[in-house]
């Protein structure tokens, strides 16, 4: 059973090279895909140099395409999804999400980040939002095309095996966190990128609710 991590990558030269070395770190990682999202830094030539399989686009498609590529880049049966930008994830946190579904208990196990005892429990019950997670492959091929866009990826996933009856769920991944927008890209450019990310989660809610018979496994 091989499982295959992809990481979607839109100029986080800073941050990959760390989590491509967490990730081949980890126990039952075969191999780590970054997407190279039209990045226009060095994120690729730093993900190489972790020794990822980096895949280079020449345009940005977004994380949903993103993810798409690296997937079809690879016959692994488990995926890993994970982010570029996450700060404090170690191999463990890696295993410990991966280990539910390669043992199948469940078809997709989402990692909870570290926001404290009470937040932490809370968001277990919400939507889950994270872009660390393992999944079985027919899980990410059973979401329709168009629903693989921003936030409407992680809505669709989460609905997918919602609307089929798979078993899915989540850890919580202690001391795991991710770089703000706001120290990314400025605090003025960094609200409205969190005011756009809570209309696109609603809007994302509503129209996966929709389509329910075009999640439907045929």
């Amino acid at each position: 059973m091989s499982v295959a991590a992809i990481v979607p990558a839109f100029d986080e030269e800073k941050t990959v090279a760390r989590v491509v070395r967490v990730l081949k770190a980890a126990r039952g990682v075969d191999e780590v895909i970054v997407v190279s999202d039209g990045s226009s830094d060095r994120t690729a030539e730093e993900a190489a140099a972790a020794g990822a399989r980096v895949i280079r686009l020449r345009e940005n498609v977004g994380k949903g395409g993103a993810v798409k590529m690296g997937a079809a880049a690879t016959g692994a049966e488990t995926l890993f999804l994970c982010d570029a930008d996450f700060v404090g994830l170690e191999a463990a946190h890696v295993e410990r999400i991966l280990a539910p579904v390669v043992e199948g208990r469940l078809r997709m196990c989402t990692g909870l980040r570290d926001r404290g005892p009470l937040l932490t429990r809370i968001i277990a019950h919400l939507p889950l939002l994270s872009g660390e997670r393992a999944l079985k492959r027919e899980v990410l091929e059973g979401v329709p095309r168009r629903f693989l866009q921003g936030f409407r990826l992680e809505i669709a996933l989460n609905w997918y095996c919602r609307t089929n009856g798979l078993p899915y769920g989540s850890v919580p991944t202690l001391g795991v966190g991710q770089i703000r927008k706001m120290a990314k890209v400025g605090v003025l450019r960094g609200l409205l990128g969190y005011a756009r990310m809570i209309l696109e989660v609603a809007d994302a809610m509503l129209r996966v609710r929709f389509a329910k018979k075009e999640f439907m496994k045929r």
